[in-house]
């Protein structure tokens, strides 16, 4: 089994990641075995609705000039994603977004290829708007049809310097019993 999580944090090695390592961990404890995808640097554009890949059905989206494909791939491929982001005034980052509205679309136009992976979201915040990147996050499972698993709160770190979600001990838990989670629900489902 296999999860694939994207960093929609334009910081590589920031909070965001470092909350998805968490996850990790108890993922690689469960045989599970992991790939970081960060959304870092890349020039992504985003959905024109040209409803090309309902025409195609390739599993792509028509434009090839980004990693996208390579991307929706990588989803395709895997038993379980993760989608995490910071949060930028109260919502994904626009790389974030660029991808789930291209995936989703992707998935959908070759019949939903997302439904029953797992999915799970993980968001670091400073202070405030985090529910809603959690929100966000989590519309593109449930209209993927993917299943996702709980956790112990809120799957949320808080932390404004680099390192400081560490130090937010109910978050770090809360990533863990994430990863401990998914564990449980993929070897149900996919073992």
């Amino acid at each position: 089994m296999k999860v694939v999580a994207f960093n929609g944090s334009p910081r590589k090695d920031g909070n965001t990641s470092m909350l998805v390592n968490f996850v990790f961990d108890e993922l690689a404890k469960g045989g599970i075995e992991t790939e970081m995808v960060n959304l870092t640097g890349e020039k992504l554009r985003g959905c024109t609705a040209c409803m090309k890949c309902f025409d195609r059905k390739d599993r792509k989206c028509i434009f090839d000039d980004d990693p996208v494909n390579r991307w929706i791939a990588k989803m395709g491929e895997a038993d379980g994603i993760i989608l995490a982001s910071p949060t930028y005034f109260a919502d994904v980052t626009a790389e974030m977004k660029a991808l789930m509205d291209r995936a989703g679309f992707v998935s959908k136009a070759n019949g939903d290829m997302l439904a029953r992976k797992t999915g799970a979201a993980v968001v670091a915040v400073r202070r405030a708007g985090s529910m809603h990147v959690y929100d966000t996050l989590n519309h593109f499972f449930g209209i993927n049809q993917m299943i996702v698993p709980g956790s112990s709160y809120w799957n949320i770190g808080i932390g404004l310097a680099k390192g400081d979600v560490a130090l937010d001990e109910e978050g770090v838990q809360t990533m863990r019993t994430l990863g401990r989670n998914m564990v449980w629900l993929m070897q149900k489902i996919y073992g």
